[in-house]
């Protein structure tokens, strides 16, 4: 995968771009992770963009990669770069706009949630397909995007939501169409970048203080129910299963 970084104009935008449908691996990442700490430590820093090219914007983690090997070495480092990689988005200290081009699924839930804003494109769709694939997580992250009912309702059924009904319930800021995408994003970068700098940093320090959710540790507890169902041998059973089926986009 290729995880690139610009900066311009106190602007940085950070583009995932991993074909087929950019599921990510381990090592993809933490260099997302990577490039956050990277532009974090620029005083310069006014606003982030965190964006995909190519066919959507995350199908989740790669199940491939991850059945590839043997024992639970890999699950726990996948588990410990979700949760540094999603940690240190939030605490970026700017506002972190994702830009959705397609579908966001499973971990793509846990990278937007996990930003201030969110862009999409009208044909983009939402949704985590944790529990067809034996697992838990991000829920805590589409709990910041949905009503509580819609929450489980998503979680228990796997249905995956139109960009237009995320919208409806706020968790989208903007609709737009996919080639207008990133010239929205960097439009409303700009908008942000213009105001006082140091009122919008102490903005976003003092939102993150007083969010009502846990949103690390809330998380951090949904990996042990993953870890519970891959000890029960339920969470491989469903990863052989999806990579026998061929599947490349879960739906």
């Amino acid at each position: 995968m290729a995880v690139t970084l610009t900066f311009e104009d106190g602007i940085a935008e950070i583009v995932m771009k991993h074909p087929p449908v950019n599921a990510l691996t381990v090592g993809d990442t933490w260099a997302i992770r990577d490039a956050f700490v990277e532009v974090s430590a620029d005083p310069s820093l006014r606003a982030v963009i965190l964006t995909a090219e190519g066919k959507g914007f995350n199908a989740g983690i790669d199940i491939k990669e991850m059945q590839s090997v043997e024992g639970f070495g890999h699950l726990l480092g996948s588990s410990d770069a979700c949760l540094e990689t999603f940690k240190q988005i939030y605490d970026t200290p700017v506002p972190v706009i994702a830009a959705v081009n397609d579908f966001c699924m499973g971990l793509g839930i846990g990278l937007v949630g996990s930003c201030d804003i969110i862009i999409a494109a009208r044909t983009a769709k939402f949704g985590l397909p944790e529990v067809d694939n034996g697992a838990l997580g991000c829920a805590s992250h589409l709990a910041r995007l949905v009503p509580p009912l819609k929450l489980r309702q998503m979680t228990l059924t796997c249905i995956p939501i139109s960009a237009q009904e995320l919208h409806a319930y706020g968790g989208v800021f903007q609709l737009t169409e996919p080639e207008a995408l990133r010239d929205e994003a960097r439009a409303l970068a700009r908008q942000i970048a213009d105001k006082p700098a140091a009122a919008v940093r102490f903005a976003k320090a003092a939102l993150n203080h007083i969010d009502p959710q846990d949103l690390h540790g809330n998380y951090r507890l949904e990996q042990g129910y993953t870890y519970q169902l891959n000890l029960m041998g339920i969470g491989d059973e469903q990863r052989d299963a999806f990579v026998a089926k061929g599947r490349e986009v879960t739906r």
